[in-house]
């Protein structure tokens, strides 16, 4: 029989048994209906259950027809890869992700072939491949969170002057989400949201604050829940915490300018051994291959990438300056 027919008969089959493994162990689409029902007709009021649901925030966030599978029940024991796909704003799943990286992966590695890159460069240039969805989701991330603290003065402001002219909290949420942009806007809109469908405040600004990990955030949300427990002037806290971001703003800026010459020595220090290294392999293939073929190569190569690392920590904790 063709290796190819075999090849093909195993992966439809790898296919179907995975396939099946995933309807057998996704959760039943009853279940999330009659949880929603219940969170919104008031049956699960301050129970466990109600309790377990508010912490999660799936009843009313996710879709109905968005089910836990096989891949986000393996992948969850490793960490709340779904929250890092929400604090992105990406509609990307873990089967989603999986199938992309797995896709650029091959055409990496075939590019690679294709190109006449040394065999034992294939898996390096497939690995780099399949990764480039991961670093885009957290780059995604980044310049999310980033953004969220940028705008997040102007809302606490906001909320103060609506406080002010005599305005309820959940007014001033509402406010902000209608006049901001996002990623605020959307995540203010959805403390209301919740709010009007009875979920407490100290539940959904702990969702809030899971989702944007945000020490100013969490400053703001421990602000409001003592002054509802303990009474003061609200307005004037939440205009001392926009005071205090702005100042931390002006401070880590000139870290920055600072620090610029460190992070600038520190990008060429990390980079130059991977140009010396496309340099060297344009000029003389041969010559480098011995790294790879050699077992002394090999093993200066692995001491090489872990002084790499090594290096790379180190700088980054001198130039990052927490403030």
């Amino acid at each position: 029989m063709s290796p190819l027919i075999i090849a093909t008969v195993a992966f439809v089959g790898v296919a179907a048994l995975v396939g099946g493994l995933a309807m057998v162990l996704r959760e039943s689409p009853g279940s999330k209906v009659e949880d929603r029902l219940d969170m919104l007709t008031g049956v699960n009021t301050p129970s466990a259950a109600k309790e377990g649901l508010a912490k999660e925030a799936s009843v009313l966030a996710q879709p109905l027809d968005q089910m836990p599978g096989i891949f986000e029940t393996f992948f969850e024991r490793f960490g709340n890869i779904g929250l890092l796909f929400e604090q992105a704003d990406t509609s990307l799943t873990v089967p989603k992700m999986l199938a992309i990286s797995t896709v650029l992966g091959v055409v990496g590695a075939a590019l690679a072939v294709t190109l006449g890159i040394h065999p034992a460069l294939v898996p390096v240039v497939g690995l780099l491949m399949a990764a480039l969805p991961m670093f885009w989701v957290m780059f995604r991330r980044k310049r999310r969170l980033k953004a969220f603290a940028a705008q997040l003065p102007d809302a606490l402001e906001m909320l103060a002057r609506s406080l002010r002219a005599g305005q309820s909290l959940g007014f001033g949420f509402n406010m902000v989400a209608s006049e901001m942009s996002d990623p605020i806007s959307r995540e203010f809109g959805r403390v209301f949201e919740e709010q009007n469908l009875g979920i407490p405040l100290d539940e959904t600004l702990e969702g809030l604050t899971d989702r944007i990990p945000n020490l100013d955030l969490k400053f703001f949300a421990t602000a409001v829940v003592l002054q509802r427990q303990t009474g003061g002037d609200l307005a004037e806290i939440l205009d001392k915490i926009g005071h205090l971001i702005r100042e931390r703003f002006k401070i880590w800026g000139q870290v920055q300018a600072l620090t610029g010459e460190g992070r600038l020595s520190g990008v060429v220090l990390l980079a130059l051994p991977f140009v010396l290294f496309a340099t060297v392999y344009q000029l003389n293939p041969d010559y480098l291959m011995l790294l790879f073929e050699d077992p002394m190569g090999t093993k200066m190569l692995t001491g090489a990438i872990i002084l790499q690392i090594l290096g790379a920590l180190m700088i980054r904790k001198i130039v990052n300056i927490k403030v």
